[in-house]
C-alpha cells in the first residue's frame, strides 16, 4: 500500500498524542535525498583538506566493505580515523559550515512537515542513524528534533581520537540503540512510528508498531511488501533541469528589459516613480510568469490597507526579489545591506529602487542611512526589510534585527508582515536556477507602531518574528498551493 504524507499527518494528527509514543527518523535517504557523508567529503576535498592517500584508504574501505556484501565497519574505521586530531568544536563548525552549504538544499521538503506534526502531537521525536553527530546535529536542530540516537565519537580532552566509542549504529545496532533508547525514554515502541529507506534498517522498522518505508530501496520496498507495510513516499528536492535554465534565462531577459521599457518611459515622461513602477511591475510580473512561478496569496489586502509602510518578510531564495516585486507593486524601495550594491543581480534592481544601502560596520553612517529611509517613508513611498539580513538555508527563521522596527517607530508608520513559504524549494539560495512552481505568501494584518517606545523593541521584534514562526508552522488553509 502507498501512502502519501498528508495520510501520515492525518495519522499523526488523529492517533494518540504524548512522549510516550516516539517517532525516529532515519538521516540519509530518508531525511536528505543522497548521503550527508558525500557532502563533507566534498567539502574536504574543495578545501584541499582530503590528502590522496585519505581518498585512497577510504575508497579501498568502501570497495572492501561491498565486496564483504555491504558490511559498512571498513568504511565507518577509515572515516572516523580521517579524524584524529581534530578538535571536536571545529568538527562542530565543519558540520554547521557543510549543512548551510549543501546539505540544506538535499532536505526533503515534506519531511519537515511530517516533523512539525509529530511535534505538535507531543510525541518524544528523534534522528536514528548510523552517521556522527557531525553530520545529524546541524540538521537536527534546524528541525527541531530534540533527540539524536548515533555512532558517537571518542575524544579526549575536547579532541577526536579518530575511534567510536559506541562503533557503527548500523543494521541491529541501529535497532539495539533504538529499544535502549524507548526504555530510558519510557516510550511504547508499539505506538511508535519509523521512518526509513533502506534495507539495513529492516531490524529497526520491525521493532515499531508504524513503520513506513520512505522512498525505499528496492530490497527495503519489497520486505514492506513481504510485511504489508506502507510505503510513504516524499517529493524530492528540485533538480536543476533544462527546463528551469531555460525558464531562468527566460525571466532574467524579461527582467531586463521590461526593467529597460520602465526606465525609457520614465525618461520620456519626465516622471521617474511612474517610469520605476511601470518597470518594477512589468518585470516582476513577466519575470515569474516565465519561470513558471504562480503565487498564491492569503490577506492580499494588506497589502494596500496600509501605505506608506515598513513591510518585513523573511528571506530564503534570490527568488524573493521578483515574489515581493509582483506582492508591492509600486511606491516602494529597501533598506539593504551595503555588500550587496555590488551583487550583480542587484545592479539593475537597485538602480530602480534606489534603496537605502546600509553599512553595518559604521553606526554613524547607518544611523545617517536610517534617517534618510524615514524621510522617504514620511514623504509616501514604503519600504521593504529582510530582517534576517541574509538568506537563511532553509525555511527556518534567523534571528530579527531592528532596522525595520525603528524605522516604522520614527516614521510612525505600520509594520506589514509578509510570509514566505517556500521560495527556497523553488531556488534554494545556493542557486542560479528558478524551477516552476506555487509559492504560497501569507500577509498579516498591519501592525500599528503607534505608541512604541524604544525600551519594548526587543518584546516587539520577538512577538513579530513568533508571528512568522507560528504562521509557517501551521500555514493558513487558504494559502496553500495547488
Amino acid at each position: 500500500m502507498n501512502v502519501t504524507a498528508a495520510d501520515v499527518i492525518e495519522a499523526v494528527r488523529t492517533g494518540p498524542g504524548g512522549p510516550r509514543i516516539g517517532a525516529f527518523f532515519d538521516l540519509d535517504g530518508t531525511l536528505v535525498r543522497g548521503y550527508t557523508v558525500a557532502s563533507l567529503y566534498q567539502d574536504r576535498i574543495r578545501r584541499f583538506q582530503a590528502g590522496p592517500a585519505e581518498l585512497a584508504r577510504v575508497l579501498f574501505a568502501a570497495l572492501d566493505g561491498l565486496a564483504r556484501d555491504g558490511d559498512p565497519e571498513a568504511i565507518g574505521r577509515a572515516g572516523f580515523a580521517t579524524l584524529r586530531g581534530m578538535r571536536t568544536d571545529e568538527v562542530a563548525a565543519i558540520g554547521q559550515r557543510v549543512f548551510d552549504e549543501r546539505i540544506a538544499g538535499t532536505i526533503r521538503p515534506e519531511a519537515r512537515d511530517l516533523i512539525q506534526a509529530h511535534l505538535r502531537r507531543g510525541h518524544t521525536v528523534a534522528v536514528a542513524s548510523s552517521a556522527t553527530r557531525l553530520q545529524i546535529e546541524p540538521l537536527a536542530r534546524d528541525l527541531g528534533i530534540p533527540h539524536i540516537i548515533c555512532t558517537e565519537l571518542e575524544e579526549t580532552d575536547g579532541v577526536l581520537t579518530g575511534r567510536s566509542t559506541t562503533d557503527l549504529v548500523w543494521g541491529e545496532r541501529k535497532a539495539a540503540a533504538v529499544r535502549a533508547f524507548a526504555r530510558g525514554a519510557r516510550i511504547n515502541l508499539r505506538q511508535s512510528f519509523g521512518y526509513a529507506n533502506g534495507a539495513e534498517d529492516l531490524a529497526f522498522l520491525a521493532e515499531l508498531g508504524r513503520p513506513y518505508p520512505l522512498n525505499p530501496h528496492p530490497g527495503l520496498a519489497e520486505a514492506a511488501a513481504a510485511h504489508d507495510w506502507p510505503v510513504l513516499t516524499l517529493r524530492e528536492p528540485k533538480s536543476p533541469t533544462l527546463w528551469a535554465g531555460l525558464g531562468t534565462l527566460g525571466a532574467l531577459t524579461a527582467v531586463n528589459v521590461a526593467l529597460g521599457v520602465g526606465m525609457t518611459y520614465g525618461l520620456l515622461s519626465g516622471d521617474r516613480r511612474r517610469g520605476a513602477n511601470l518597470g518594477l511591475e512589468l518585470a516582476a510580473d513577466t519575470g515569474l510568469a516565465l519561470a513558471g512561478v504562480k503565487l498564491h496569496v492569503t490577506g492580499a489586502e494588506h497589502l494596500e490597507q496600509a501605505r506608506p509602510a515598513v513591510f518585513v518578510a523573511n528571506h530564503q531564495s534570490t527568488l524573493d526579489v521578483l515574489v515581493l516585486g509582483a506582492l508591492l507593486r509600486h511606491d516602494f524601495t529597501a533598506v539593504t545591506k551595503r555588500e550587496a550594491r555590488f551583487d550583480p543581480r542587484m545592479l539593475v534592481i537597485g538602480a530602480f529602487l534606489d534603496p537605502a544601502w546600509i553599512d553595518r560596520s559604521n553606526l554613524a553612517n547607518a544611523k545617517h542611512t536610517l534617517d534618510q529611509a524615514v524621510a522617504r517613508l514620511r514623504g509616501g513611498t514604503s519600504i521593504l526589510v529582510l530582517p534576517e539580513g541574509t538568506r537563511m538555508p532553509t525555511p527556518r527563521l534567523g534571528r530579527f534585527k531592528k532596522g525595520a522596527f525603528h524605522l516604522a517607530m520614527q516614521a510612525g508608520v505600520p509594520i506589514v508582515p509578509i510570509v514566505l513559504r517556500n521560495t527556497g524549494e523553488l531556488a534554494w539560495r545556493r542557486s542560479m536556477l528558478v524551477h516552476s512552481g506555487t509559492v504560497d505568501v501569507a500577509v498579516l494584518d498591519p501592525i500599528p507602531t503607534a505608541g512604541w517606545t524604544v525600551d519594548e523593541l526587543d518584546k516587539r521584534i520577538t512577538e513579530l518574528r513568533d508571528r512568522f514562526a507560528d504562521t509557517l508552522a501551521d500555514w493558513p488553509v487558504s494559502a496553500a498551493g495547488s
